[in-house]
C-alpha cells in the first residue's frame, strides 16, 4: 500500500520543517510505503529532515523541458538534485488551469523518468465525461497519449493514480464498485498496449476527497494499491493517523 500527501500549494518552508518534525514521532515504518509531495522550496530542507525515517520526497510538477529558456520553470534534474524520488504529471489542477495537454504530459514523464525521478501519472473523467458515459473512454485515451513512446520496462517506475476530477476536493467519492471497475479499465489498457504481466504489476492508487472516515474502506478495495492524499494531509496528526488507520 502507497499513501502518498499532496501538500499542494502550501505551506513555507518553515511550516514544513514544523509539519515534518509533528508527523517524524508519530510515524511507524512497515511495510506501507510513504510519499510526501512538497513545493519546490521545501526539497532540500524535507530531504535532510526526512533521511533515515521512511518517508520518501517527492516534488509537485516539471517542466516538459530539460533546460534552457524557461523562466519560472524546474527541471527534473534540478527535483533530483534537491532530493525528490518522486514527481506528480498530469493532475488535473494542471490539465485544467495551466492546459496541459497530451504532448506535454508525454514529454514530462519521459524527463522525469531520464533524470531518475519515479512518475506518479494522474488520469481521471470529468463530472461531464461521467454523466455521458465516457469514463472508460478518457481513461483509455489519457493513459495512451501519457504512456506514448514507453518501453515496458520504464513502467516499472511509474504509478497511475486515478483521480476523479469531479471527486477532487468536492467531498464526494466514487462508489467501490465504481473505483474498482475503473481500475479494472485502467489495467486492460495497460495489457493491450504492454502485457498482462504489466498490467497486474504496475501500482495504481484513488485519490479524491479521502480523508479519515472513508480512507480506511477504500483501501480495502481489491484493484487499489494506494491513496493519493490531498487536503487530508494538510496537517500532520490528522495525516500520521490516516496512515495508522489504512495500516490497520
Amino acid at each position: 500500500m502507497i499513501i502518498i500527501g499532496n501538500i499542494k500549494m502550501n505551506k513555507t518552508n518553515t511550516q514544513v520543517k514544523d509539519y515534518i518534525m509533528k508527523l517524524l514521532p508519530r510515524y511507524e515504518q512497515g511495510k506501507h510505503e510513504t510519499i510526501l509531495c512538497l513545493p519546490y522550496t521545501s526539497l532540500t530542507t524535507a530531504k535532510f529532515l526526512l533521511e533515515g525515517s521512511g518517508i520518501m520526497l517527492g516534488a509537485q510538477n516539471l517542466c516538459d523541458e530539460e533546460a534552457g529558456k524557461n523562466t519560472g520553470e524546474i527541471s527534473g534534474e534540478m527535483l533530483h538534485d534537491c532530493g525528490a524520488g518522486y514527481v506528480i504529471v498530469g493532475h488535473s489542477e494542471r490539465r485544467a488551469k495551466y492546459k496541459e495537454n497530451a504532448k506535454s504530459i508525454n514529454k514530462k514523464i519521459k524527463i522525469a523518468l531520464k533524470n531518475r525521478l519515479k512518475v506518479v501519472f494522474c488520469v481521471g473523467e470529468s463530472l461531464a465525461e461521467k454523466n455521458l458515459l465516457k469514463t472508460f473512454e478518457t481513461l483509455k485515451t489519457q493513459i495512451e497519449d501519457g504512456l506514448k513512446g514507453l518501453y515496458e520496462n520504464e513502467l516499472e517506475n511509474i504509478i497511475i493514480a486515478y483521480e476523479p476530477v469531479w471527486a477532487i476536493g468536492s467531498g464526494k467519492t466514487p462508489l467501490s464498485k465504481e473505483i474498482e471497475a475503473s481500475i479494472k479499465a485502467i489495467r486492460k489498457v495497460i495489457a493491450n498496449d504492454f502485457s498482462d504481466k504489466a498490467a497486474q504489476k504496475i501500482e495504481i492508487l484513488y485519490g479524491g476527497s479521502v480523508d479519515n472516515k472513508n480512507c480506511s474502506s477504500i483501501a480495502k478495495i481489491k484493484e487499489v494499491n494506494g491513496l493519493l492524499i490531498g487536503g487530508a494531509c494538510l496537517d500532520a496528526i490528522n495525516f500520521s493517523q490516516l496512515i495508522k488507520d489504512v495500516k490497520a
